[in-house]
C-alpha cells in the first residue's frame, strides 16, 4: 500500500493512537499501514510475537512512523489489561480500537467440538469484548473520546452455515456494537463495524477455501461487482471510522463486499453439496495451516 492507494490526505491521522488486535498478518495488518502512513501512532497485538516485530519493523522500514509490536493473548483479560498499561505509558491514551482478531474456518457443525467451538468464540467474542471493556473503562476514568472498530462479517444478517461459530461470535460483536454504542455515545465513545466480503488473505483463505487460490473463479462468481475486494478499499473505510470528523456515525455495520450479500447471501451455504471425502480433505488442509499458526506463537 502507498499514500496514492489512500482516498485522504497525508497526516490526517497524525496524533492518533491505534490498536489494532491480529495486527501482524491480514486485513489486521493492511489496516495497520493505512493508519501509519496518514500518520498514527500503531499498536499491533497477536499471539505471535515474531510475526509482529516483523511485521512492525517492515511497515516502519517502509513509511517510518512508529508501529509496536505487543505479544498478548486477547482469551486472557489479565493480559489485556497488562499490554494496555504498557500502551497508555507508552504515550497516553489510545484513540481508537480495532477489534480485527479471529480465528474461524469451515466444518459441518455436527462435527464440531467443544475446543473447536470455543476455539473460536474465546478469542472473537469474548476477546474483543474484554479489549473493549479495559479500554472503555480507561477512555471514561479519563474524560477521553474514542472510536472502536469491530471487524465482522455480512452473516450478522444472513447466518453462517458451516461457518456457525463464527457467525454466532460476531453477531454478538454487532449487538454490541449496537448496544455501546447508545451506552457510552453521552460520553463521546463511538462504536461501529466493518462486515468485509472476500480479501484474499493467506489466513483465511486457508481455513475458508483449502486448496484454492486466492484469484479462482469461485471466488469471484457470486459477487456483483466480479471481483475480491482491494485492500486500501478497506484500509479507507477503517481511517474513516476511526477519525474524530466522523463522529456522528454510531452503532453502525457496514458492509464491504461488492454487493454480495445483497446477491445470495455471502455465505457458505452451496457447501451443502460437498462429500464426506471433500469435508475429511478440508479438515486435513486446515489443520496444517493452524499447525504451522501454532508454532510461530509466543503466548
Amino acid at each position: 500500500m502507498t499514500p496514492d492507494d489512500l482516498m485522504f490526505k497525508p497526516g490526517l491521522m497524525t496524533g492518533e493512537r491505534i490498536l489494532i488486535t491480529g495486527g501482524g498478518t491480514g486485513l489486521g495488518k493492511e489496516m495497520a499501514e493505512a493508519c501509519l502512513i496518514l500518520g498514527a501512532t500503531v499498536y499491533i497485538c497477536g499471539r505471535r510475537g515474531g510475526v509482529l516485530d516483523e511485521t512492525a519493523a517492515k511497515l516502519m522500514a517502509a513509511h517510518g512512523g512508529k508501529v509496536v509490536g505487543m505479544a498478548c493473548d486477547i482469551r486472557v483479560p489479565e493480559a489485556i489489561h497488562d499490554m494496555l498499561d504498557l500502551i497508555w505509558a507508552d504515550g497516553g491514551a489510545l484513540t481508537g480500537l480495532i477489534n480485527n482478531a479471529a480465528g474461524n474456518f469451515i466444518s459441518r457443525t455436527e462435527d464440531l467440538s467443544p475446543r473447536a467451538f470455543d476455539a473460536i468464540a474465546n478469542i472473537v467474542f469474548r476477546g474483543s469484548f474484554f479489549v473493549t471493556l479495559d479500554c472503555g473503562k480507561r477512555w471514561i476514568a479519563e474524560g477521553k473520546k474514542a472510536s472502536v472498530i469491530s471487524i465482522l462479517t455480512t452473516w450478522v444478517w444472513s447466518g453462517g452455515p458451516f461457518t456457525v461459530p463464527s457467525a454466532m461470535s460476531k453477531a454478538g460483536l454487532n449487538v454490541m456494537t449496537q448496544s455501546l454504542a447508545a451506552e457510552w455515545g453521552p460520553k463521546g465513545i463511538r462504536l461501529n463495524a466493518i462486515a468485509p466480503g472476500p480479501f484474499p488473505t493467506e489466513g483465511a483463505w486457508a481455513r475458508l477455501s483449502p486448496g484454492q487460490s486466492t484469484d479462482s473463479s469461485s471466488s469471484v462468481n457470486s459477487i456483483p461487482m466480479g471481483r475480491v475486494g482491494r485492500m486500501p478499499e478497506l484500509g479507507n473505510l477503517a481511517v474513516y471510522l476511526l477519525h474524530p470528523m466522523s463522529e456522528y456515525v454510531t452503532g453502525q455495520t457496514i458492509g464491504i463486499d461488492g454487493g454480495a450479500w445483497n446477491a445470495g447471501g455471502g455465505n457458505f451455504a452451496a457447501l451443502s453439496g460437498w462429500t464426506d471425502q471433500q469435508w475429511t480433505d478440508a479438515r486435513a488442509m486446515i489443520q496444517g495451516a493452524n499447525e504451522k499458526d501454532r508454532s510461530k506463537r509466543t503466548v
